[in-house]
């Protein structure tokens, strides 16, 4: 699984721009897979036959992309100016790495320099607008030979081992939950499934809706990260799960109430399983879990996350001993399916 998710969390997929992520995730499935789609949103769907037919449509989703930011302008001292893809805290990423666009071209965001921030200023967050990311041109036009209006800028992907058991990277969220399908994917499983990678979330879960609305299941486990604020100053209320608590599993979010029946379906099998589990004591963030529950007819729809702290940012902090739970239970949940316990 470690590997797996390093592998994977290398890889650069801004919300949009999630083609080097599928294009791997594809060569890995495509000897298990029974049947593969590509819909025209950019969501990779596997269908994988298991060792019964149900009857009944299962779906297992987690989604490819990643927080980042895209080039709005360039200056005519060459300097990038940008949006954000997605939802991230400004404070965690100035003087942060990037790479810019396909030519994956190296800059630093920066800011006004110090000496020159009045006494208010210094009090206050700096706003998108006067940030920028240099990287290195000396005008407009050596700029544009490099980059274009539009360009993905991903944080730096370096991946740390530190600590007991911690992963620092860019894009645990949601890489850790495609590791999980790929995994099972790898494997033989008791019935068939079908595995929905989705492109967008961060933006909006739009791949989610697409996807759901292609394969319409009946019921659907998401597997996703989770912010996690066990940290100094943090109240146990707000704290919403711990890292090495165990694998999460959510009633409610800001966009689902997962189903009440699966979840206490997971959380007995995680306790006949000796597998440890926390759920979430906040109700805060959002998955895939929003869309997919509400196409077409409705989904029966459950969850399955993993804490993750500093959520969006290019230093997520995950531990390791809770990918493994997160692994086992997901199997655990499709053979219960398989037998007509769920």
């Amino acid at each position: 699984m470690l590997d797996t998710v390093k592998t994977l969390c290398y890889l650069s997929g801004v919300s949009g721009y999630e083609d080097e992520v599928r294009e791997y995730i594809l060569e890995r499935a495509m000897p298990y897979a029974s049947s593969v789609e590509t819909d025209p949103l950019g969501n990779l769907i596997i269908y994988k036959k298991g060792a019964v037919s149900t009857g009944r449509k299962l779906m297992l989703c987690a989604h490819m992309d990643e927080v980042g930011l895209v080039v709005t302008h360039i200056d005519d001292d060459g300097y990038l100016r940008f949006g954000f893809a997605g939802g991230i805290d400004r404070r965690v990423i100035i003087g942060k790495s990037v790479y810019v666009g396909d030519g994956r071209v190296p800059g630093v965001i920066g800011i006004k320099a110090y000496h020159l921030v009045t006494d208010e200023e210094e009090k206050k967050v700096p706003k998108a607008e006067e940030m920028y990311i240099d990287i290195g041109a000396r005008s407009r036009a050596e700029a544009e030979k490099l980059v274009s209006l539009g360009d993905a800028c991903v944080f730096d992907d370096t991946v740390v081992e530190f600590g007991s058991g911690y992963l620092k990277a860019k894009a645990i969220d949601d890489r850790l939950g495609c590791a999980v399908m790929l995994k099972l994917i790898e494997s033989g499983l008791p019935c068939d499934c079908c595995f929905a990678f989705t492109v967008q979330e961060e933006v909006g879960t739009r791949g989610a809706r697409t996807a759901a609305y292609r394969v319409q299941p009946d019921v659907c486990l998401i597997l996703e990260g989770t912010t996690a604020a066990d940290l100094p100053g943090s109240s146990p209320e707000n704290e919403v799960c711990r890292l090495d608590g165990g694998v999460v599993i959510p009633f409610m979010d800001r966009g689902t109430l997962y189903d009440p029946a699966l979840y206490k379906a997971l959380t007995a099998l995680a306790d006949e399983n000796g597998i440890r589990w926390q759920t979430k004591r906040m109700i805060a963030g959002g998955t895939d879990g929003a869309a997919v529950q509400r196409s077409a007819g409705g989904v029966r729809t459950a969850g399955l996350a993993c804490g993750i702290r500093n959520l969006h940012s290019p230093a997520c902090v995950a531990n390791t001993a809770d990918f493994e739970p997160m692994l086992k239970l997901a199997g655990l949940f499709v053979g219960a399916f398989a037998e007509g316990r769920i």
